[in-house]
C-alpha cells in the first residue's frame, strides 16, 4: 500500500444558487489552478496588489464572483481574492482533508484498500456519481475510489461525470 503525503487547513464553503454575470455558469463553483505560479490579487485587474502567489498546479479553488475576465476565488484555507480566468481550469480536483484517507479498488467501501492518502494531497476527480459515497480519483498516479466527504472541492449534492 502506498502512502501519499503533504499538509493544509480547510474551511467548508457556503453554497447559494446563482449564475455568473459573465459566464452564466453557476456560482459558486469549483475549478482548479491551471498553472503555476498564479497571482491572487486584491481586485479584478493587474493594477491591484498581489496578495498570494500560488505554486501548486491543480489546487482546487471555488469561484464566488466574476468581473470581465477576472474571477473572485476562495482557496482551501478560506482566503479570497481575484485571479485572471486564463489561470483557471475546469478540471475538477480536490484537496484531501482527512488525516488518513484510503483509496479503494472498487466503488464500495468493502473493496480492497490500494493506497493511503494523507491530508493536503491534491487529487484529480475523475467521476463522482450522484448519490454515491465514493468518487473515482487519481492521487499521485494511483487511481482508486475515495469517500466524497474526505476532500475539499466538491459540494455535498454534486455529481461529476
Amino acid at each position: 500500500m502506498a502512502t501519499l503525503m503533504t499538509g493544509f487547513v480547510f474551511i467548508s464553503p457556503t453554497v447559494s444558487a446563482q449564475q455568473g454575470r459573465v459566464s452564466s455558469l453557476p456560482l459558486p463553483r469549483f475549478v482548479s489552478l491551471r498553472t503555476e505560479p498564479v497571482n491572487m490579487r486584491t481586485g479584478p485587474g493587474v493594477r491591484y496588489p498581489v496578495m498570494w502567489v500560488y505554486q501548486r498546479r491543480n489546487l482546487p479553488v471555488e469561484i464566488t464572483d466574476e468581473f470581465d475576465t477576472w474571477r473572485q476565488i476562495r482557496d482551501p484555507d478560506g482566503e479570497e481574492g481575484w485571479v485572471h480566468q486564463s489561470m483557471l481550469s475546469g478540471q475538477r480536483t480536490g484537496l484531501v482533508t482527512n488525516d488518513t484517507s484510503f483509496l479503494y479498488k472498487g466503488s464500495a467501501p468493502s473493496s480492497a484498500v490500494i493506497a493511503e492518502v494523507s491530508t493536503g494531497v491534491v487529487i484529480i476527480v475523475d467521476r463522482c456519481p450522484k448519490q454515491t459515497e465514493l468518487c473515482l480519483v487519481e492521487a499521485n498516479g494511483t487511481k482508486g475510489w475515495l469517500h466524497r466527504d474526505l476532500f475539499w472541492g466538491l459540494y455535498v449534492y454534486e455529481s461529476v461525470d
